[in-house]
């Protein structure tokens, strides 16, 4: 009956291990802080640099509001919406001289 318990317990821990790396890594998070140049209906758009500019949809669940001017960080992730595969080319062989 103990040899049950503990592997029970052991099942149980490696289970709970497994689903909070999961989430960890899907919870991968990024940040990027500039100036706000423009606030649209769903878009912020910040600057960093006069050669890098970012616009971020924006939700009603969106933590937080700015506005034009004001220096921001905003934290977002990135989350793929739909991938489209093609097969890879075959390899060419290189002939020989």
């Amino acid at each position: 009956m103990k040899r049950r318990a503990w592997m029970a317990v052991v099942v149980c821990v490696a289970l709970a291990a497994g689903f909070w790396a999961g989430v960890g890594a899907a919870a991968k998070s990024y940040q990027f802080t500039g100036t706000v140049k423009v606030v649209d209906a769903g878009t912020l758009t910040v600057e960093k640099s006069a050669k890098e500019t970012w616009t971020f949809t924006t939700s009603k669940d969106t933590k937080g509001t700015a506005k034009v001017g004001d220096k921001v960080t905003v934290y977002y992730t990135m989350a793929a919406t739909e991938i489209e595969a093609k097969p890879a080319a075959p390899a060419t062989k290189k002939s020989k001289k």
